[in-house]
């Protein structure tokens, strides 16, 4: 099971997760979307706070435990100069996410342009232009691979920039490989 998470309630359950990792069945990721505070209270004001992340991460590491510490790519601006925090305090891995919107039909889309409007309209079109130049023009491309990463000039610029980050910083670009092999089946007990 891979665990994402922008809490760092999961140290919480540490003992069961070693566990879990231990028969290679387990692996964590936490989301920092910024290290900036305020934008984080901004972004996402209903989760921890990005030191928090961090201290996360590093108290996964300390307990022997191989983390991730997952980007993502809103701006180049908010991406983390200090290795300390390239490596997320111990983060084995490192991995990067575009900035995208949820489309429509459902008018989550609609909502984010109303965020933008209201907590950064100066930005709002920059904002907005950048998601369609990697997604085809429009603020969503829903096929799998290419919703995760966009495509095109500046999608390519960013995940080149992401590369040479993380090997600067020693960090490992995949992801661990888990196994269900130490799971029993219920139903074959009976």
């Amino acid at each position: 099971m891979q665990i994402i998470t922008k809490s760092d309630l999961v140290l919480r359950d540490i003992d069961v997760l070693k566990e879990l990792a231990a028969h290679g069945a387990a692996a964590v990721a936490i989301s920092v979307t910024t290290l900036d505070r305020d934008l984080a209270r901004i972004l996402e004001p209903r989760a921890c706070q990005p030191q928090r992340r961090l201290a996360a991460i590093a108290g996964l590491a300390r307990a022997g435990f191989r983390s991730a510490c997952s980007w993502r790519r809103s701006s180049r601006a908010h991406r983390p100069r200090d290795p300390k925090h390239r490596r997320g305090g111990g983060g084995g891995r490192r991995a990067a996410r575009g900035l995208r919107p949820p489309a429509p039909p459902h008018g989550v889309g609609e909502l984010f342009e109303q965020w933008l409007d209201v907590h950064m309209p100066n930005k709002k079109e920059k904002v907005l232009g950048r998601i369609r130049a990697m997604r085809g023009g429009k603020l969503n491309d829903p096929r799998f691979g290419s919703r995760m990463r966009g495509d095109g000039p500046y999608a390519e610029q960013i995940r080149s920039l992401f590369e040479l980050a993380r090997r600067r910083a020693g960090l490992s670009g995949t992801s661990p490989t888990l196994s269900a092999a130490a799971f029993r089946d219920p139903q074959a007990r009976r």
